[in-house]
């Protein structure tokens, strides 16, 4: 399934600047990053729940947020991009990792 992970995290200390940090670093694991705090990932439902465990284990719930929504379809049939392309897509096979920068 694809799913889209958005994060706020509060960097107004060293704790948050960390956290925002780790947070990132989970999310690359898990998909491709197409903003500064927004994450396309192609996962199957174990991981998934695994990549909400980790984020979960990793925030302040009280400072921080992050939301992530299931797509019923495709990022190819969901997304319109506008301004400058991306150089690739995710592929059927695309589950961890892929290029940086996604259609």
């Amino acid at each position: 399934m694809d799913v889209l992970v958005t994060y706020d995290i509060a960097t107004l200390d060293r704790k948050g600047a960390r956290r925002l940090s780790q947070v990132a670093s989970i999310c690359e694991r898990y998909g491709t990053r197409v903003q500064y705090s927004v994450f396309e990932c192609r996962l199957d439902p174990v991981l998934l729940e695994r990549l909400k465990g980790e984020l979960m284990d990793t925030i302040d719930p009280e400072e921080d947020a992050i939301d992530v929504y299931r797509l019923d379809r495709s990022f190819d049939e969901t997304r319109t991009s506008l301004g400058r392309p991306r150089a690739a897509r995710a592929a059927s096979g695309w589950i961890f990792r892929s290029h940086p920068n996604l259609r």
